[in-house]
């Protein structure tokens, strides 16, 4: 039986538990992470089909790394390496019309100029400006207001938001309604009061649900937009697959001092006095520490202390947060690359988007409101080797495809025949845009959302670990009372996409936690 004490247990070795654990490490503390599975990186890592080729196991881009945390990681340095390339978007059309869309700017993909190319390039411009003020809030705990005007903590929790407002006034009066009048509305409406409904508004419509159980009518979507747009909004192709964002990340915590267990799980985490004074291994070991920071779902956290620890309002709340996951994830090993109907070899390496229009969005998002499958699904998908052909064997490739709008709460639930109808539903819906397609097909990987939910412990499969609608996000992130990233007993923390400022592969609610604890004065 183990009676190694730590400054710090973290539970999970996802990237943002990786990057708690690095952060405190390198401050000095010495650190532990538990890893269940035999390697970390959670919903970042590989997977490979049986000749060794890899594909992205869940996610497959990065989007949102933030600048701060990599800077202060060394995630790209010689001690945590990571090469990317930035992938230009292709919104599919069946009759071959595709849109390109390169940062702000939009073109056809016979290289002719776009129609409506400046009112989209105004558009996304003004949303990832108002992306950029939001993103302020994204580096710092969402603020707690617990102690009264006179107290400091509050005070410059207040001082942040305050600079948010006065941010938001020297966008100048026009900007600043506009900002107020779309923040809580629906992104349909937002696009197509600009843009026809075409190739163009389906790929904003498709990038403000992935993974959210809303379809683009629902309010609230315009705001999942701008987080997404937090970064400028590219889509980066890691060389190596997403394996090697999670692998500079565990370097980055290994070269501060981070010790990493894998291939152990927690069975709970025990509490002395209503505090964390370290876990209990499924093995029968134990490890104690000053504090524990978990990187799992809001309510498993919960559970690993015990609902006994929180107070009845703060059960129900975990219980039944809106954790519902809507995409699956479809990997397949082909005998060559796809011939996309209208797109040269270097668009057909870029990040692909089957979403016509925006209504075609939101027509797939219905049937899952009744635990069906889309007829016609959302689909984004990439062939990352055509950029990176060391991730494949003998001359093949592989694509990897994130299918929307596909129910966590399968109606007759998931099984082996359910998981064929969704791989045959996939490549029916390639084959419109890339015919043949299926006979390329040597072997194939497909993960549901309750597959997902199951490897990688997220609620409900959401790759969020929780819906990041209004009534989820900053101060009720994940309810009331629990926001500031302490989660129940003293010293224990809640460090994964469930918290403050959410999902995405941001390092930044694992970093954020790391120094609240340390201004909270745990150690």
């Amino acid at each position: 039986m183990s009676t190694k004490t730590y400054d710090a247990i973290v539970i999970g070795g996802g990237h943002n538990g990786l990057a708690a654990a690095a952060t405190l490490a390198r401050k000095g503390k010495s650190v532990c992470v538990i890893e269940r599975n035999e390697t970390c990186g959670g919903m970042a890592r590989n997977a490979a089909f049986t000749n060794g080729s890899l594909a992205a196991q869940i996610a497959h881009l990065l989007y949102n790394l933030n600048p701060k945390v990599a800077k202060e990681l060394g995630i790209g340095s010689a001690k945590a390496p990571l090469q990317t390339k930035e992938l230009p978007t292709v919104s599919l059309q069946e009759d071959g019309n595709h849109v390109v869309i390169r940062g702000t700017s939009a073109s056809l993909s016979t290289g002719a100029a776009h129609p409506e190319a400046a009112a989209f390039d105004a558009l996304i411009s003004r949303l990832t400006r108002f992306a950029a003020l939001l993103g302020q809030m994204s580096t710092k705990s969402p603020p707690a207001l617990e102690g009264g005007l006179m107290d400091l903590a509050t005070l410059g929790e207040l001082a942040g938001l305050a600079k948010l407002g006065f941010d938001l006034k020297r966008m100048g009066k026009k900007e600043m309604r506009e900002f107020l009048r779309v923040i809580l509305s629906n992104v349909y409406d937002l696009i197509l009061d600009d843009l026809e409904d075409s190739p163009l508004a389906g790929a904003m419509a498709a990038d403000a649900v992935r993974g959210a159980y809303a379809g683009p009518r629902s309010p609230g979507t315009v705001f999942s937009l701008m987080y997404r747009l937090g970064q400028g909004g590219g889509a980066q192709l890691p060389m190596g697959g997403m394996g090697a964002v999670s692998n500079a990340f565990e370097a980055a915590a290994r070269a501060a001092g981070v010790e990493i267990l894998t291939g152990k799980g927690v069975a709970r985490v025990l509490i002395e006095g209503d505090r964390a004074a370290g876990v209990e291994l499924d093995d029968g070991g134990s490890l104690q520490a000053r504090a524990v920071l978990s990187n799992a779902g809001p309510n498993a956290t919960m559970m690993l202390a015990g609902p006994e620890h929180y107070d009845v309002e703060a059960v129900r709340r975990m219980r039944n947060q809106r954790c519902k996951g809507t995409a699956a994830k479809v990997n397949l090993l082909l005998k060559s690359a796809p011939q996309c109907t209208g797109l040269n070899a270097d668009l057909t390496a870029g990040r692909i988007l089957i979403a016509p229009s925006a209504t075609y969005v939101e027509r797939a998002f219905n049937p899952a409101k009744y635990g069906e499958l889309p007829k016609d699904p959302v689909i984004e998908l990439v062939i990352p080797s055509l950029t990176d052909a060391s991730i494949v064997k003998d001359g093949q490739h592989v694509l990897s495809a994130v299918v929307s709008f596909v129910p966590y709460g399968l109606e007759g639930g998931w099984d082996e025949a359910a998981q064929q109808r969704d791989q045959a539903l996939t490549l029916a819906t390639l084959e419109k845009y890339a015919p043949g397609i299926s006979d390329l097909v040597m072997e194939q990987q497909v993960m549901s959302p309750a597959d997902i939910e199951a490897k990688t412990g997220a609620p409900g499969g959401h790759w969020h670990h929780a819906e990041m609608g209004i009534d989820q996000i900053l101060t009720v992130r994940p309810a009331n009372g629990t926001a500031h990233y302490r989660f129940g007993p003293e010293g224990y923390y809640l460090c994964g996409a469930g918290a403050h400022p959410g999902g995405d592969v941001t390092g930044v609610a694992g970093r954020n936690r790391a120094f609240q604890l340390l201004k909270d004065g745990v150690l």
